[in-house]
């Protein structure tokens, strides 16, 4: 179902050079924070305890830290959490103290200073299975673009499959590069929902290839950039109701959801957005500039000899 329809096509590939610079541009800034400053892996990855404490009033993260330093609790990060009155505490793992003995430790040291002090949630996570997470998630990543790569090399071929890969990849980093840039956590619920923005993407290059295909079929006089252009413009209006209302459940989930979904939305925010350009105007670009034409995607079957003598 089509809500509107545009009539002209849109030259989007006129602006393919225009777009090349900007999405390296891009690009090379998230790989240069992801160097420089690095992600800030949470407690799944890199071990530890968080504890989600309530206070009856709007807490005094400055005097929560200090209180933390007497414990000789120096690498510990304290924000507020939902509200001033809730903070979140995430405490690095102590060698000679166990999890609940750090845990008990810091609980009894907040409740010193005021009585009415609430620990809510207490996780923990051990080094081990951290580090384990961590190269699970490099992994569960790695073969979901392999998967992804084999789909369409055997549902098109293989410069559709590296165009696409590289649209997807183009989408992850840059997710990636937000997160290392504000230091935003990262965590399972961050990689989940690079995963899917991984499936997100690759659909939405799908349905573009497929128009492609089908228009060379159709346009065999006009040139590859015009059959292009004819297939971005022809699938917009499912683009666009498609990306709408997904966002908008997204947006939800970032103003109701809570802490705890917070990141997990915002990966899925930039991840769509960036969705919708690279498919366009990464990965088009890209399986054009690879030799994409009539004569690799449309195989024309040659008449039978029986039909031939018939004639």
């Amino acid at each position: 179902m089509e809500i509107f329809r545009v009539k002209k096509d849109i030259p989007f590939m006129k602006y393919r050079g225009i777009s090349a610079v900007i999405s390296t541009l891009i690009f090379v800034l998230a790989i240069a924070f992801l160097s420089i400053k690095g992600l800030n892996l949470g407690v799944d990855f890199t071990g530890g305890t968080i504890m989600e404490v309530s206070y009856p009033e709007a807490a005094n993260i400055e005097n929560i830290r200090e209180t933390l330093v007497t414990l000789d609790l120096t690498d510990t990060q304290v924000q507020n959490f939902g509200t001033a009155n809730d903070v979140l505490i995430r405490l690095p793992i102590i060698p000679d103290l166990s999890i609940a003995e750090l845990s008990e430790k810091v609980a009894v040291a907040l409740k010193a200073g005021n009585r009415d002090v609430e620990i809510m949630r207490v996780e923990s996570v051990g080094a081990q299975v951290g580090d384990e997470l961590y190269e699970d998630g490099a992994l569960a990543i790695l073969f979901v673009c392999l998967g992804i790569v084999l789909y369409l090399t055997m549902r098109f071929e293989w410069r559709f499959a590296i165009a696409a890969i590289v649209a997807n990849l183009h989408d992850v980093i840059i997710i990636l590069g937000f997160f290392a840039f504000f230091q935003w956590e990262f965590n399972l619920t961050v990689l989940a929902a690079v995963l899917a923005v991984l499936g997100y993407s690759v659909n939405e290059s799908v349905v573009v290839f497929d128009r492609v295909r089908e228009n060379f079929r159709k346009m065999r006089k006009a040139s590859v950039e015009d059959v292009i252009n004819n297939a971005i413009t022809r699938t917009m209006s499912r683009t666009i109701m498609t990306h709408l209302s997904t966002q908008t459940v997204v947006i939800s989930m970032l103003i109701f959801g809570g802490e705890i979904l917070n990141n997990f939305a915002l990966a899925l925010t930039i991840g769509i957005l960036f969705g919708i350009y690279s498919s366009i105007m990464v990965g088009c670009p890209l399986a054009m500039w690879l030799g994409t034409s009539q004569t690799n995607l449309v195989i024309t079957k040659p008449e039978s000899k029986n039909n031939s003598e018939a004639l």
